[in-house]
């Protein structure tokens, strides 16, 4: 008698407990947050911080773009890196000179099979040091296939020669030939000293060659 009554409270108490436990499972799961499901095309697959790449030819250096911060999308359509914290470009000569300076506060590259193509967004300036010459807007596109930079946006153009500015730009992407395409407001030198130095490349000079006695 006394291990049959062992044994129904035993059971007792197995039910009681899991009871329990279920009573804590039920009210629990209307307590827990529910999350929504993580979309992977809107998610980074990885992130590079003080991001470098070079583009060389014949051991020159061609190309070179750093950015603080780089987020790469490859399961979006079409893929896609962004530099939330600004990018900087330097193409050089085949002298190895710097020839062209472009620099923004945020950027994004969409690589794809269709289509090669970079954005800089916000205060954009290109330096040309070899010409003198700046260009400032706030969106810039450069098309690597066609080797081109545009815009549509607002634009000016500072040089030793003047100051243009305009609606929408189009050039070669070391910004030797930019075109404004719908330019007022300009103003030009018209007459200068003939003897008078009209600008001096700073980021490449290196000073006078002394010649040694």
């Amino acid at each position: 008698m006394f291990f049959k009554d062992f044994r129904d409270l035993r059971i007792i108490r197995t039910v009681a407990a899991t009871f329990v436990v279920a009573t804590l499972l039920f009210s629990c799961k209307d307590e827990l947050p529910v999350t929504d499901p993580i979309d992977a095309k809107k998610v980074p697959t990885h992130i590079i911080l003080e991001m470098s790449l070079e583009q060389s030819s014949g051991g020159k250096v061609k190309m070179r773009v750093s950015a603080p911060v780089m987020q790469n999308f490859s399961k979006s359509i079409p893929p896609y890196e962004i530099f939330p914290n600004g990018m900087n470009v330097k193409a050089f000569t085949a002298d190895g000179l710097l020839e062209t300076e472009i620099t923004a506060k945020q950027a994004r590259h969409i690589n794809s099979p269709e289509k090669d193509q970079w954005e800089a967004y916000g205060d954009v300036v290109i330096n040309n040091y070899i010409k003198g010459q700046t260009i400032e807007t706030d969106t810039l596109y450069w098309d690597k296939s066609s080797k081109k930079i545009f815009t549509h946006c607002y634009v000016k153009i500072k040089d030793p020669l003047g100051f243009i500015q305009g609606y929408g730009m189009e050039s070669d992407e070391l910004a030797r030939n930019a075109i404004l395409l719908r330019p007022f407001d300009a103003y030009g030198i018209i007459k200068r000293d003939s003897t008078e130095v009209i600008y001096v490349d700073t980021v490449n000079f290196i000073g006078p060659i002394l010649k040694i006695k």
